[in-house]
């Protein structure tokens, strides 16, 4: 069964394209027609498209790996944040660091010197410092905090890269292709497809329709978790259980020598 479906994508305004004259060719498979100057995308196409990335997304959760959300466009932020959030996911939506992943160890260390400063406020070392000094720290703090706050926990690369509008972030796509990371994305009619591992073909302006796409897609990813977490609780749940049956072994091992020890000689 589909995760979303044609009328939802529709009531969304998932369909609506750019004019005609900014459209990139290499989208022509997803475009279903043209009406008053602007391309139509082909929802029948999104739902099987949103429904492969979905699939892709749950078993990369599933397999304990993260996927970083990328969107800095203002109606897209808010959305982005919330919904990656929900499912423990990193994400950008400010600015993005040029170098984030091909640099990747350089973006550690600035996430360690943001809880290096907390440490050290933490236990006084700062108490000393001057009001301009502590005021340095704290405006350095809350820049961290903002560009980089939201992937504190993100302690290796990324295993994929979701991103909204290829075109703003086309950095962010260049520098996972290089790398070899998959791509996920919404592209529009005015964007290029080429360079996206996971095309789901819609609107990247609405935040409507991001919003209906990211449901469906955080939803497999809350899927894979689950799934995870159950089979790790088997697997616990298997271990300790063959722990005590080898106990009980064991125990009735040891019982049986003892009955055999007692038991009397024959004459």
């Amino acid at each position: 069964m589909s995760r979303t479906n044609f009328d939802t994508l529709l009531e969304a305004g998932c369909h609506f394209g750019h004019l005609k004259r900014k459209w990139n060719p290499a989208m022509a498979p997803y475009i279903f027609m043209e009406k008053n100057g602007i391309h139509i995308l082909d929802l029948h196409k999104t739902v099987v498209k949103i429904d492969e990335a979905a699939e892709a997304l749950k078993n990369i959760a599933k397999s304990g790996r993260k996927i970083l959300f990328v969107a800095t466009k203002k109606q897209a932020k808010q959305v982005v944040a919330e919904k990656a959030a929900s499912v423990n996911m990193p994400y950008v939506i400010e600015r993005w660091p040029g170098g984030m992943l091909t640099n990747f160890p350089t973006i550690r260390k600035a996430v360690k010197k943001m809880a290096q400063i907390d440490k050290l406020t933490a236990d006084g070392t700062y108490a000393n410092l001057s009001k301009r000094e502590i005021l340095q720290i704290t405006r350095q703090r809350a820049k961290l905090e903002k560009n980089l706050g939201s992937i504190a926990d993100l302690t290796r690369l990324p295993s994929a890269l979701f991103v909204i509008d290829v075109l703003k972030e086309q950095i962010a796509v260049r520098e996972a292709n290089r790398l070899g990371i998959p791509v996920f994305a919404i592209v529009d009619t005015n964007s290029d497809p080429d360079n996206v591992d996971f095309v789901i073909p819609a609107n990247d302006d609405a935040t409507k329709s991001i919003e209906v796409i990211l449901d469906a897609c955080c939803a497999a990813i809350a899927e894979g978790l689950e799934e995870r977490k159950a089979e790790r609780v088997d697997a616990e749940t298997a271990v300790k259980d063959g722990a005590q049956g080898a106990q009980s072994a064991r125990v009735e091992d040891e019982e049986e020598e003892s009955e055999t020890e007692e038991a009397p000689a024959e004459e």
